[in-house]
This record gives structure tokens, C-alpha cells and sequence, in this order.
């Protein structure tokens, strides 16, 4: 069997306050494609199809689109869950009626992970598509037996232990979903499925099945009982397309006498700049009769790259960076040691797309000393450090137990209420 992994679409994404939707365009008609040409039997993709639970409508247009050549032209059925960043009850509308033309997709946690059927030469593959769902809406959906689902790592646990003990042939499985497995390495653009670490799932609640194709984190990896692994890189004879191929022949087993690919194909584009170095793209997976996979990396082209550049300003405006395009999208560390006037009107003269500039701190500077750095701190983080400063104790550990708790209510809420506006303003308080 064929088939093609792919996730985290992100479609209707702002990037620094430009709509990414051409963007997200030129590269999924790039997949579109690549199904044309590669045949698959299937399409599988993880979660995170939208930025937000209520899309902007040129989103909706695309999705539609993408999809209808897929389903429709190219007769090859897609398998496709919500993830966090999707309303489940909007996405799941009309999937039903969408399996007549098998687009199987799945919004909601269902009480059975029922699978979709694809038979090959060697028989049956089932794929289970488990959708993104916090540990109170699988407690709910699973009902019986689910009351010790407390975390997301015990939800997956108990979700994956109901499909083996249904899948009970032995047959060939493949799970899609959408998670954090431990030991997986983490995006800025990335939203947290849950404060203080709660979100993360164990790998070897994967054992047995012989693929997982995981959306969430944005870079492309594998994880081996709950250690990441890269893929080894190649390049294809004759071809300007650069592939990662691998096989898991000869890998480490998950806790299981099959071994279990454990994959997140990554984002389709670069949605921050601290995924400048990585390369996006979806994986090519073959399975055999026994359930082992090859897998090949196929490298999407972005419309405009996401960049770093450096250098002092008459450098940058006289030999215009590095010689790649200067429409990609910028983030221009200035070195210049005094101040500069108008840096972005100047430097938009040679990158018309400058998203962000940086003036790296000088050693024993003014202020530098005496400033707190609060990017990249959590909201417990920061709202923990201002208790502190005000109250002069730290947080009980039933004062934090009762904040993270309304962090991640509000989290919760804001996906079904605003469109994701609450969790970015509190991920965004110390940017």
C-alpha cells in the first residue's frame, strides 16, 4: 500500500499580519501533483487543517478546492481529522455524506475509532483516525471505563488500547492523530495543547500499529520510543527534488514484536523564524505485506522562504543579503553598533517582505543588565513571577494547580468561542 502523510495545513494563517493563503495555495497544488503523479491509495492528513475554529472564508475556498481535486479529479481517497487549532463541530459537518465520495473525515472524538478499510495484493490495511481531543471530551465520548483519562496521556493511552483490543486479527494498522509524543522537538508557532508540560503523550501507547502519522509539531521527525530520530538525506537521481528516504528495517521496536513508525510530517510552510533551517514537506510511505515502511521525503517549494539575515545596514542595502529572492519573508539582525534611522522603510527598499528586525544587546549595556527577558515564557510562568513580585511568596502548589486549570479552560473555550483570538493573546504576553 501507497499512501501519502501529510498535516498541520494551518490554512487561513497570518504570518506577522500577512495573509498566508497564496502562499498555502502554491504549495499544497505542488501535493496536488505529487498525488497525480505518485498515485496513492490514500491521502492521510493530520490535523490542524485550519489556523483557527472559525476559518476566514478564502481558508474554507481552499480547503474546498484542494480537496475536490484529490477526491474528485484525482479519485484518491483522503483520510483527515480535526486538530487542535479546528473547531471539531464544524469540521466534522457533513462527513457523512462526504463518504459516499470517500473523503473520510472525522471532527468529533467518536465513542469507536472505527477504521477505514483499504485492501492492497497482501490484504487489508485499516487506518484509525483519531482526532485531536482533551482528556474531558474522551472521558465523555468513551464513556464507561474512561474515568482515569486525567491527562492527555492517559486519554491516548485509553484510546489506543479500545482500537487493539478491536483490532484483534493482527492485520496491518495504520493511526492517524494528532498529539505531542515525548521527546518530539517543539516549534514557536506551534499553540500548546496544554500548560506545564500536561499535553505530552508516551510513545509506546503506539505500540502495534505499524504506522502513526501525527500532526502538532511543525518539524519533520521521528520518534523511537519517545526519542527523536531524523530521517538520513538524499538526493534523487536526475531530479531537482531532494528526498529523505528511510526504512525501518533494522530500527528499534516500540514495546512491540512489529515496529511502529512514529512520524510528524511537519507543517506545510515555515510559520516562524525559528524554523528558517528546516525543510517542509510530506512523506511517500510504502508498505509491504508484513507492515514495513518506506518512507520518502518529498520537498514542497515555498512562493516566498522564511529567513534570517545579518549584517550591518550598509552591507544589507548594498549587496541586498545573501543573492536568494528578495521577496521571501524576512528577519534582518542589524549589527551596527549606533543607532539607525528608518531601518524598515531603508531595508524594504531591498526585502519588500522585512517581518521583524533585531538589534542584538551589547555586553554591559544600559539596560540589559537590569531587563527581564519574559519572551518565551509560559502564562504560569509570567503571571507566577508577577505573584511573586507583588505578594513577595510564591505560588502553593494549589495556587498553581488552579491556574494552569484556568489556562486551559480558557484555552479550551476560545476554540469553539473566538477563533483562537484567547490563546494567542495569552501565548503573545511575552513576545
Amino acid at each position: 500500500m501507497r499512501f501519502i502523510h501529510t498535516a498541520d495545513w494551518h490554512l487561513g494563517r497570518l504570518f506577522h499580519g500577512v495573509h498566508l493563503t497564496d502562499d498555502q495555495r502554491y504549495a499544497l497544488l505542488q501535493l496536488v501533483d505529487l498525488v497525480r503523479d505518485a498515485k496513492p491509495d490514500a491521502v492521510l492528513v493530520a490535523g490542524d487543517i485550519y489556523d483557527r475554529a472559525i476559518p476566514p472564508p478564502e481558508a474554507v475556498e481552499l480547503l474546498d478546492e484542494i480537496l475536490c481535486k484529490i477526491v474528485l479529479e484525482a479519485k484518491v481517497p483522503v483520510v483527515l481529522i480535526a486538530g487542535n487549532h479546528d473547531s471539531p463541530h464544524r469540521l466534522n459537518f457533513a462527513s457523512r455524506l462526504f463518504r459516499d465520495n470517500r473523503l473520510y473525515v472525522t471532527g468529533q472524538m467518536p465513542a469507536v475509532c472505527k477504521p477505514v478499510t483499504f485492501s492492497d495484493a497482501w490484504g487489508d490495511v485499516r487506518i484509525y483516525p483519531v482526532p485531536y481531543a482533551e482528556p474531558a471530551t474522551v472521558r465523555e465520548a468513551l464513556g464507561d471505563g474512561s474515568e482515569l483519562c486525567v491527562c492527555h496521556d492517559t486519554a491516548m493511552r485509553e484510546v489506543c488500547a479500545r482500537i487493539r483490543a478491536a483490532h484483534d486479527d493482527g492485520g496491518r494498522s495504520i493511526l492517524v492523530g494528532h498529539a505531542f509524543v515525548m521527546g518530539g522537538a517543539e516549534c514557536e508557532s506551534e499553540r500548546p495543547l496544554s500548560v506545564g508540560g500536561a499535553g505530552t503523550v508516551a510513545a509506546g501507547h503506539f505500540a502495534g500499529f505499524d504506522y502513526v502519522a501525527l500532526g502538532h509539531l511543525h518539524a519533520p521527525q521521528t520518534i523511537w520510543n519517545g526519542e527523536k530520530r531524523e530521517a538520513s538525506n538524499e538526493k534523487r537521481e536526475g531530479s531537482s527534488t531532494s528526498t529523505a528516504v528511510e526504512s525501518d528495517r533494522g530500527a528499534s521496536p516500540v514495546s512491540h514484536s512489529r515496529t511502529t513508525h512514529v512520524r510528524y510530517s511537519g507543517s506545510l510552510l515555515k510559520y516562524s523564524f525559528d524554523e528558517a533551517d528546516q525543510s517542509k514537506g510530506v512523506y511517500v510511505v510504502e508498505m509491504d505485506g508484513d507492515g514495513r515502511c518506506a518512507v520518502e521525503t518529498i520537498r514542497l517549494t515555498p512562493k516566498r522562504d522564511v529567513r534570517r539575515v545579518s549584517g550591518t545596514m550598509a552591507d544589507l542595502l548594498t549587496e541586498g543579503g545573501d543573492g536568494k529572492s528578495r521577496d521571501d519573508y524576512v528577519e534582518v539582525t542589524i549589527l551596527d553598533d549606533g543607532p539607525v534611522i528608518d531601518p524598515v522603510g531603508r531595508l524594504r527598499q531591498v526585502y519588500p517582505n522585512v517581518m521583524q528586525i533585531k538589534r542584538p544587546e551589547r555586553a554591559g549595556g544600559p539596560v540589559a543588565a537590569d531587563r527581564i527577558d519574559v519572551r518565551g515564557k509560559t502564562a504560569v510562568e509570567l503571571f507566577s513571577s508577577f505573584f511573586k513580585h507583588v505578594r513577595g511568596d510564591e505560588l502553593s502548589a494549589d495556587q498553581e494547580v488552579a491556574l494552569r486549570g484556568v489556562v486551559d479552560e480558557l484555552a479550551r473555550k476560545e476554540r469553539e468561542a473566538d477563533g483562537g483570538k484567547t490563546t494567542r493573546a495569552v501565548e503573545q504576553v511575552g513576545a
